[in-house]
């Protein structure tokens, strides 16, 4: 299956206009240069006092489609 590793960084403040319902993706790139547009709900289960900070690895379909994100 494939996958891509995406290094995240974003602070509270950050993080506040999903939570506003400003915003509803995250637009990161992956180490590989891929910028990918990343559904913002599934990053709640990372989300700390501090925001979300860490390499996490993206699993998706051949036609695609996120099947999963965890921590690398």
């Amino acid at each position: 299956m494939p996958n891509l590793i995406l290094d995240i960084a974003l602070s509270t403040d950050r993080l506040l206009a999903v939570y506003q319902g400003r915003a509803n993706r995250i637009l990161v790139q992956s180490r590989e240069g891929r910028r990918v547009s990343l559904p913002a709900h599934h990053l709640r289960p990372f989300v700390t006092e501090e925001g979300v900070h860490g390499s996490f690895v993206m699993e998706y379909s051949a036609d695609g489609k996120l099947l999963g994100l965890r921590r690398a």
